[in-house]
């Protein structure tokens, strides 16, 4: 899961992910009725193109962090509830350690500083 959310342009994409829903069973993701845009549109919150977003969500899919399916020309996509519980627990406990809640911090940094 790290490995695939080393990439902060695909941290980005996750993170929007996740925080439209967290399983299908709530609502449905990356459909223009949710999101305001179909999956060729999340790459203009994270300035790339549709090839690179289409890249970045099998890179997510295949490390198990979201589920994705085709619904006709949509494609739904899911932040996967097991992953985002294995890395609420894993940064919980790194939160108790001060020396990985700095490093967290320094990568938190490097993401936003892409962002701008």
């Amino acid at each position: 899961m790290f490995k695939a959310l080393a990439s902060p342009t695909r941290l980005r994409i996750f993170l929007r992910v996740a925080d439209c829903c967290a399983s299908d069973e709530d609502a449905r993701c990356v459909t223009s009725e949710e999101l305001g845009a179909p999956v060729g549109e999340i790459g203009k919150g994270v300035d790339v193109g549709a090839p690179t977003v289409s890249h970045h969500l099998k890179e997510l899919r295949q490390a198990g962090l979201i589920h994705m399916k085709r619904a006709g020309q949509q494609v739904e996509c899911w932040a996967d509830p097991e992953a985002l519980a294995r890395l609420s627990e894993f940064f919980h406990f790194a939160a108790s350690d001060e020396a990985a809640l700095a490093a967290f911090a320094g990568a938190q940094d490097r993401v936003m500083g892409e962002k701008r």
